[in-house]
């Protein structure tokens, strides 16, 4: 229900489609430490995923990554009061009925900032996204900003990728590229993560990148520096 994928780090991976397009989608569960939990763009709750996750802690903190990956937010919200519900500043606007706590800024909460490095993704003001590090695990989080699907049974999810010239590697569709207004602002913030020492990449759509993260999150974006 929830597979490991080092000390204290945890995925939830379920079907997603979309255009008819299969891309998956993943949550994220890290344990903080003072024992409680981290959650990262929550999937769809049912009762075997809430018991998963209360059999490892009690849950601290509720993350929307970006300003489209909030659609189950509410229920885990409900469900979980005492928990603290961050989210970028843009989808107070979007979802007025979403108890949001706390706006996200380049200076991580400080409830989780022992642990953890965020950067905002500039020049992409519909997204709004932000990129996580989970320092001691070496873990970088990306929601929308890349996928990384290197099989799928769908031909109309591999044609559609590969046009995108995405299939089989961690890369931007052309939609997110559609998305940039700011290409120096975006770069900017790119190199920032690059600046990080990461080697995981865990996206929420597509397979986790065990090793050699940076480089491929460099090789994905070199589009940035024409």
């Amino acid at each position: 229900m929830l597979r490991p994928l080092s000390e204290g780090v945890f995925v939830r991976e379920v079907p997603f489609r979309t255009g008819g397009m299969e891309l998956g989608g993943r949550m994220t569960v890290i344990r903080l430490p003072d024992g409680g939990l981290w959650i990262h763009s929550p999937v769809r709750m049912d009762a075997e995923t809430r018991a998963a996750v209360d059999a490892l802690g009690p849950v601290r903190f509720l993350v929307a990554p970006n300003v489209m990956h909030h659609v189950h937010l509410g229920d885990w919200a409900a469900a979980y009061p005492a928990a603290r519900v961050v989210a970028p500043a843009g989808l107070r606007a979007k979802r007025p009925d979403l108890r949001i706590d706390g706006e996200l800024t380049e200076t991580p909460d400080p409830g989780y900032a022992a642990v953890f490095t965020q950067q905002r993704m500039q020049g992409m003001p519909r997204l709004d996204e932000f990129l996580f590090l989970h320092r001691p695990s070496r873990t970088l989080l990306v929601t929308d900003l890349a996928f990384h699907i290197r099989e799928s049974s769908s031909w109309l999810t591999r044609t559609y990728l590969k046009l995108n010239r995405t299939y089989g590697k961690l890369a931007p569709t052309v939609l997110l590229k559609s998305l940039v207004k700011d290409k120096a602002a975006l770069r900017t913030s790119l190199e920032g993560v690059l600046g990080w020492d990461f080697e995981r990449v865990v996206v929420c759509h597509g397979e986790v990148l065990e090793r050699g993260g940076r480089e491929a999150l460099r090789d994905g974006f070199a589009w940035l520096q024409a």
